[in-house]
């Protein structure tokens, strides 16, 4: 792939790698001067294709096995007489290993009594003359023969091509050991690499093998030019397509990218590298370093002069051109790299706050206790006003946590108090379903050095990016759902900024598994909706990225009387104030909280009623709810039939204007089978105070109603869910419904697990039908 340069910058010329189609660079033209002499570069063989070969026989490397033995001592000139005697015939079996420097026996006797140097083996070839015993491999060395004979012909093969890469690649770990001039080493390497590349040997171990001999060899010999790190580079190149780097090479990449990320080879050569790294690994925490990789190469294309357009055309091609990416693992390898990132820009601050050693103090054996630096009483601070007249104080002393500016700890009292908050109690708000925690999180006064700033800037507008592709979506609000952020992070306004368009993508998403992830992951721990809410740590407008996540929780909270219970509890003023500015989903919240009897306060009533009749909006809402109630008391006013059953093909506004007519106090028995009926019509069901008896069969009623109907009516005696469209998610909602005697669920989308999970629930649950179901 072509990059050009419009600022002036060399061409690459005749430096074309190749690239399978999957690991083919996608970053498009670069507006991006590039350094190097790019002449230099392609000197030596660097224009090179996989010379697998095309056809014959593939073997694994042999590391171990049986095999017939016989050793012939002699002078080479009498060799070809040897082989054709009657001496042959003494064979001895034996049981060889391969070892990284010699063949060996498992019982060293006989002819291997000695193990066999792989340095003086002179020469390695097939028997293949007319009397010469069959399936045999020679092996020459000084004053003498070893022969080999196998079984077959295919297992003299894999025993010929094994000795052979066993023997070249001691040969080259050796040399590659002990450098004399680069010249040669590189003219080395690149023969090393076209061993590999043309093996018939298949096996993991082909292509890691040089791969750990350049390794040690870059290791060892750190005081290279520039120049020939990059040669190596494309000398490996071929070998990096279809493995990983192994952990010391991940290293000496890093240090590229670092030093010259406008570097040609961090395109042509890491891009494929990375790209398979996203698409393959199963696990960064089993090889940190592929990570580190990755995040140092996103930060070299960050380098360059389109800077984030560059790292977005990555993130496209990583995704591919379709609605859907092909390959899974993408999204949660791209998520790991980021949140490593992120922490990494905070890492020394935690690691003093939290009196740990620091990935770089693992890394470099710094773990003793005397060793480290001393814990900083450090805490997090609030941002505070700053009034005209304040009391004389000393001012605050800083610290400089390596890289970070901290503020110390001054009067423990005075943080332990805000802990407690105005009331002076220890106590947490009533939690309801993981909803509404009140924020923990307090601003930190903490100033990041200018390239850790960039990282977080460029990590977090890769969320945002990949927040913007629908089908990653779910599994990134999933991701997230844990906060896996530092505190300190959340406090920083560049970052939370970003991550607003991400919050905003989630509570925008019409899916109940992307907006359920607002919510926190569990009880008492906050969720992205206490910490984007009035007065949460991550707020920072008037409510509207809260208003927008009420608004689509509200039409997806099954527990809606709960929900509204929890705002009520910890939101009410932000509600109130958001309703008298005119939002429209707050006006609707308080109608509910009125309608639903929420509020008891009478005062508080009355301040709600205010606050809508202040208003347009507010005050047609209100009315339309007096109106609701007046005709809800209508409907509930006894009388009326006490068995209803409506003509099949009714509708959702059928059923409307019948409950409309008169009054239905009560009506304890409701056959709808066969009807047209939805879920909408859970809101005309709710009203009804004495049903006891509902007959669903054959709708079309599915979980969003039966959730509704699981909160309001909880004196249900007897349903029946026969051929509806509900699933576990709204059928597991009926563990609520203490009353249900007689469960009918055949022919629905009922699991075993979920029906064993509502009998244990539902103690007067005595008939159940769970036939065509997962259950039967």
């Amino acid at each position: 792939m072509d990059f050009n340069s419009s600022g002036g910058g060399n061409e690459l010329h005749n430096n074309q790698f190749y690239q399978s189609e999957e690991s083919k660079p996608l970053l498009g033209e670069m507006s991006a001067p590039l350094e190097g002499n790019n002449n230099k570069l392609c000197a030596g063989p660097c224009k090179r294709t996989l010379q697998h070969c095309s056809s014959g026989m593939r073997y694994k490397l042999l590391q171990e096995g049986d095999i017939q033995v016989c050793v012939v001592k002699h002078p080479r000139t009498f060799l070809s007489k040897i082989l054709t005697s009657k001496f042959l015939r003494r064979w001895e079996p034996h049981h060889l290993t391969l070892t990284d420097s010699s063949l060996a026996s498992a019982t060293p006797t006989g002819y291997m009594e000695a193990a066999l140097s792989y340095s003086t083996i002179e020469d390695l070839q097939l028997l293949s003359w007319d009397n010469a015993p069959k399936y045999c491999v020679q092996l020459s060395f000084p004053g003498g023969t070893v022969l080999l004979q196998a079984a077959n012909s295919y297992l003299r093969d894999q025993w010929f091509n094994s000795l052979q890469w066993k023997k070249k690649i001691y040969k080259y770990r050796k040399v590659l050991n002990n450098p004399s001039r680069w010249e040669v080493v590189l003219k080395e390497i690149r023969l090393l690499v076209d061993m590999a590349l043309t093996s018939p040997l298949q096996d993991e171990s082909i292509h890691q093998a040089p791969l750990q001999i350049i390794s040690t060899l870059l290791a060892e010999n750190t005081n290279l030019s520039t120049q020939d790190h990059e040669n190596i580079i494309v000398a490996i190149a071929p070998l990096l397509e279809n493995n990983h780097p192994p952990p010391d090479l991940c290293e000496f990449f890093c240090k590229h990218c670092r030093e010259r990320p406008r570097s040609m080879v961090v395109i042509e050569v890491f891009t494929p590298v990375v790209q398979r790294i996203l698409k393959h690994n199963m696990d960064f925490g089993k090889c940190p370093r592929l990570r580190l990789f990755t995040q140092e190469y996103i930060l070299a294309l960050n380098e360059l002069n389109a800077g984030m357009e560059v790292v977005k055309k990555f993130i496209h091609s990583m995704h591919g051109p379709t609605g859907q990416c092909p390959h899974p693992r993408v999204l949660p390898n791209l998520v790991a790299v980021c949140l490593a990132a992120i922490y990494s820009c905070y890492e020394d601050f935690i690691n003093s706050r939290d009196n740990s050693p620091s990935l770089k103090e693992i890394r470099n054996g710094c773990q003793q206790q005397n060793e480290r630096k001393p814990p900083l009483p450090l805490r997090l601070l609030p941002p505070l006003p700053s009034p005209p007249t304040l009391p004389l104080s000393p001012p605050p002393s800083i610290v400089n946590s390596s890289e970070i500016l901290v503020e110390l700890e001054r009067n423990n009292n005075t943080a332990n108090a805000r802990r407690k908050g105005p009331g002076g109690g220890d106590s947490e708000p009533n939690l309801i379903d993981c909803l509404l925690v009140s924020p923990a999180l307090n601003a930190l006064s903490i100033q990041l050095p200018a390239q850790a700033d960039r990282v977080l800037g460029c990590f977090a507008l890769i969320l945002k990016m990949l927040s913007d592709y629908d089908d990653w979506r779910p599994a990134l609000a999933s991701l997230l759902q844990p906060i896996p952020f530092p505190k300190e992070a959340l406090a920083h306004a560049k970052f939370t900024k970003e991550l607003k368009h991400v919050i905003q993508r989630f509570a925008e998403d019409p899916r109940q598994e992307v907006h359920s992830c607002l919510l926190s992951v569990r009880s008492g721990k906050d969720g992205w909706f206490q910490l984007y809410s009035p007065g949460g740590v991550a707020c920072d407008d008037d409510g509207e990225l809260f208003a927008s996540m009420v608004h689509i929780l509200m039409g997806s909270c099954y527990k809606t009387k709960k929900f509204l219970l929890s705002l009520a509890e910890n939101k009410l003023g932000p509600c109130m104030l958001l309703a008298l500015r005119g939002n429209q989903t707050m006006v609707e919240i308080l109608c509910l909280m009125l309608e639903y009897n929420i509020i008891e306060n009478k005062d508080t009533q009355l301040q709600i009623i205010s606050t809508l009749e202040s208003t347009p909006v507010g005050l047609h809402m209100y009315e339309q709810l007096c109106d609701r109630q007046r005709e809800l008391k209508e409907l509930q006013r006894k009388g009326g039939p006490t068995r209803l059953t409506l003509p099949s093909k009714s509708t959702d506004a059928d059923l409307a204007r019948l409950l409309s007519s008169g009054s239905f106090g009560n009506l304890e028995n409701l056959s709808l089978a066969f009807t047209n009926v939805t879920s909408a019509c859970a809101e005309q069901l709710i009203k009804l105070p004495s049903l006891k008896q509902l007959n669903l069969w054959s709708t079309q009623f599915g979980d969003t109603g039966l959730r509704l109907l699981s909160e309001h009516l909880a004196c249900l005696q007897v349903l029946n869910l026969c051929e509806t469209p509900v699933t576990d998610a709204g059928l597991l909602s009926l563990s609520s419904m203490k009353s249900l005697c007689s469960l009918n669920m055949n022919s629905t989308k009922l699991t075993a697990d979920t029906y064993e999970d509502l009998k244990a629930k539902l103690p007067n649950l005595t008939e159940v039908d769970v036939r065509y179901t997962e259950a039967w």
